[in-house]
C-alpha cells in the first residue's frame, strides 16, 4: 500500500528580536507533531509534509547548519528525491530567508505564500484563502514568534483549513537557552488526537506558558508587601501551604510557604529571590483559593446559624433527642 497522505497546513517563522524559530502546523493526521515539524537555534525551523519525506527534517538541518540559504535547502531537499511531485515543504533560515515548495502532484487545494521571515503552506485545503489568512496574520499579530504563530494558525482553520476536518496541532520553537533547564528547547507543546486541536494547543500552551516561560513584562512585578503579602498568605493558607495568621507582613514563614507553593507547581521558571512576584502567579494562586472555597462550600455546606444554636439543637423540623439513661441491671 502507499503511505498515507495527509492534509496539513503549517507555518515556519523566525523571529529575529528574540532570535527564535518555529513551526506551528495542523492536520486531519494523528501526532501531526511527530512528523512535520523540525526547529533548531541558530539554525532554522522545516516543516515537511503532504507525502512526507521524514528525512527532510533532519537533512533540512543539517544544510541549514552549514550555512545554505532556505532556498538552496528546498532545492537540494526536493532536487534528488523522485517523490517530490507529492511533497510539500517549508523552510526558514538563521538569517530568516524563507522558501517553500509544492510538489504538482499535491491533493488540492494545494499552494504556498512566503513573506518576510515565515512560509506558510497547506494541502488538501478549502482554498487559497487558508494560507493567505495564515500570512496576513502572522505579519499583523503583535507579540513574540509563539503568539504569531498560533494566531497563524488558527487564522488558517477560520478559513476552512484541511477539507476533511481537524485531528492534531503542534508547536515548535527553539531558542538558545529558552526552554527548561536552559535547554534550546523553547516550546514543545502538541495535541495528538482531539475534536478541536487548535483550541486545545491554545489550552495546553497557555498552561506552559504560565509555569515553563518567563514572558512577562518586568515592569510589571509586584512587590510583596501590604496588600500583595496578605492576599498572598491568605491564598496559600486556603491552599494548605500557610498556617501563620493574615498580617501582611512577609516573613521567613510565608516566604518557605510560597516557595514550597512555588516548587510543587512548576514555576521555577518564575521563581525571584527580589521580594518581587510576577502577577500571573497571583493570579493562579488567587484561582486555585477560589476553586478550593467553592469546593468545600460544595461538599460541606454551612448551615446559616448552626453554630450560634450550639450542640444538640433542634433540626429543622424536628426538637433534639432527649438524652437516654443508661439501663441498669437487676440485681440478685
Amino acid at each position: 500500500m502507499p503511505p498515507p497522505r495527509f492534509g496539513t497546513f503549517s507555518i515556519v517563522a523566525y523571529d529575529a528580536e528574540r532570535k527564535a524559530w518555529g513551526v506551528a502546523v495542523q492536520s486531519k493526521f494523528i501526532a501531526v507533531g511527530a512528523v512535520v515539524p523540525y526547529a533548531e537555534a541558530g539554525v532554522g525551523a522545516v516543516a515537511t509534509q503532504a507525502l512526507a519525506n521524514p528525512a527532510y527534517g533532519p537533512r533540512g538541518l543539517a544544510l541549514l547548519r552549514e550555512g545554505r540559504s532556505a532556498e538552496e535547502v528546498v532545492r537540494r531537499l526536493t532536487g534528488d528525491d523522485p517523490g517530490r511531485d507529492e511533497r510539500q515543504l517549508g523552510v526558514v533560515d538563521a538569517k530568516g530567508r524563507a522558501a517553500s515548495f509544492t510538489g504538482a502532484k499535491c491533493m488540492e487545494w494545494a499552494g504556498h505564500e512566503v513573506g518576510d521571515g515565515f512560509a506558510c503552506q497547506g494541502n488538501i485545503l478549502f482554498g487559497p484563502a487558508v494560507v493567505r489568512a495564515m500570512a496576513r496574520t502572522y505579519e499583523s499579530t503583535p507579540g513574540d514568534l509563539l503568539d504569531k504563530l498560533l494566531a497563524a494558525l488558527a487564522a488558517g482553520q477560520r478559513e476552512g483549513g484541511d477539507r476533511r476536518g481537524m485531528q492534531s496541532a503542534a508547536i515548535l520553537a527553539s531558542r538558545a537557552g529558552g526552554g527548561y533547564g536552559g535547554s534550546d528547547r523553547w516550546v514543545d507543546v502538541r495535541v495528538d488526537d482531539h475534536p478541536s486541536p487548535i483550541e486545545e494547543l491554545r489550552r495546553v500552551f497557555r498552561l506552559y506558558d504560565l509555569t515553563m516561560l518567563s514572558r512577562e513584562d518586568p515592569a510589571t512585578v509586584r512587590r510583596i508587601e501590604g496588600e500583595t503579602a496578605a492576599a498572598l498568605q491568605h491564598d496559600l493558607s486556603v491552599l494548605g501551604y500557610y498556617s501563620g495568621r493574615l498580617t501582611g507582613r512577609w516573613d521567613a514563614v510565608s516566604q518557605a510557604a510560597f516557595v514550597r507553593f512555588i516548587g510543587e507547581h512548576n514555576f521555577e521558571a518564575k521563581q525571584r529571590d527580589d521580594g518581587t512576584v510576577w502577577p500571573s502567579i497571583l493570579a493562579y494562586l488567587r484561582e486555585r483559593a477560589a476553586a478550593e472555597t467553592a469546593r468545600r462550600t460544595r461538599t460541606a455546606p454551612i448551615v446559616p446559624g448552626a453554630l450560634d444554636r450550639g450542640p444538640g439543637a433542634a433540626a429543622p423540623g424536628g426538637s433534639p433527642s432527649a438524652p437516654t439513661e443508661p439501663k441498669r441491671r437487676a440485681s440478685s
